[in-house]
């Protein structure tokens, strides 16, 4: 993590040291993603075989598989930051990867309740740590926002032709993606005044290409890794099949509808993948499918609550510390003559 000497400036002070939004949701809109996921869960529930999907469960090999998510969460955290660091680098281009990566880690953990939220989070560090004021951190995040939709997009661009949605969601996809470069690319006075949306104007077309190109890495992995995760359940999907219908299952689930993608994973995995999983019915293929998916999500969460708790305390110390260097710094400077 960075000292003070390495940032631009002293950190700027965020209302309070409080990384979470005023005004936070009323309760029961922060209980909709959950009850979401429970109606989706017994939606999957009921169409599966259940005494398949325990025999799935108690067939899977579940030491390899641990060795498999333990392995691919670091990976995939090493490729989410090499994205996100090529995105937040045109506004504090002091930030290391080594030191973004413990940040990334550590916002794992808010992340399981909420993405965004876990983006909320990395955005404040991000500004306690290299000074930069909020409203301008944030627009660097909606930078890495762009790169990764645009990524995510791009690749439902190309996978939608091999699909019947193809007719009704590339040019829509293709027409948005086009306006929002020619806006870039216009760079409107007013807009670029904004601070929350300067970063973008500042990065320019080039600057997207460039947060583009290096979040490619990160989608690989997490393509690679959901297509192995169901070979373990014998679920064994043909490559291209998996290159077409995988990125779209990955924007599902990353769309803000449930806490970690429960119960948005399992339905639509089981429509796309149920033809390819054992069984000798289809409520049998769904069990497979939902044991699957299942299984993923509960070692993705128990890994994010690891890793963001590891990453956590070290964050955490390297604030201490830098609350402390700036605290003697203040006080040398008052006694200075």
């Amino acid at each position: 993590m960075s000292s003070p000497e390495d940032s631009a400036s002293s950190p700027a002070p965020v209302a309070g040291g409080n990384w979470k939004e005023k005004g936070s949701a009323p309760l029961y809109k922060r209980l909709i993603p959950f009850v979401v996921a429970f109606v989706l869960v017994g939606y999957v529930a009921r169409k599966m075989d259940f005494h398949a999907f325990l025999v799935a469960l108690s067939h899977l090999n579940y030491v390899g598989y641990a060795v498999f998510t333990v392995g691919w969460t670091l990976v995939v955290c090493a490729g989410d930051s090499l994205g996100t660091v090529a995105a937040y680098k045109l506004t504090t281009p002091n930030v290391r990867f080594g030191q973004f990566y413990v940040m990334r880690g550590a916002s794992y953990l808010p992340s399981i309740l909420n993405h965004h939220l876990g983006q909320a989070f990395l955005t404040y560090l991000m500004s306690r740590f290299f000074g930069i004021p909020i409203a301008r951190m944030a627009g660097a995040t909606l930078l890495s926002y762009a790169s990764w939709m645009g990524c995510l997009l791009g690749c439902m661009a190309i996978a939608l032709p091999f699909t019947p949605l193809s007719k009704m969601f590339v040019p829509i996809i293709l027409v948005a993606g086009v306006l929002y470069l020619v806006v870039i690319g216009l760079a409107p006075a007013r807009l670029k005044k904004i601070t929350f949306l300067a970063p973008l104007f500042e990065a320019g077309i080039k600057g997207h290409a460039f947060a583009l190109a290096a979040r490619v890495p990160h989608l690989l992995v997490l393509v690679l890794g959901a297509w192995v995760s169901f070979l373990f359940f014998h679920v064994d999907i043909p490559l291209g099949t998996a290159a077409v219908y995988l990125p779209i299952l990955l924007v599902a689930v990353t769309l803000p509808i449930t806490p970690q993608g429960a119960g948005t994973r399992d339905a639509i995995a089981g429509v796309f993948f149920a033809s390819f999983a054992p069984g000798g019915t289809e409520a049998e293929r769904v069990a497979n499918v939902a044991a699957s998916t299942a299984t993923w999500t509960i070692s993705n969460t128990i890994m994010c609550i690891v890793m963001g708790l590891v990453c956590g305390r070290i964050v955490s110390r390297r604030l201490a510390d830098l609350s402390t260097e700036v605290k003697l710094g203040e006080e040398t400077a008052a006694k200075s003559p």
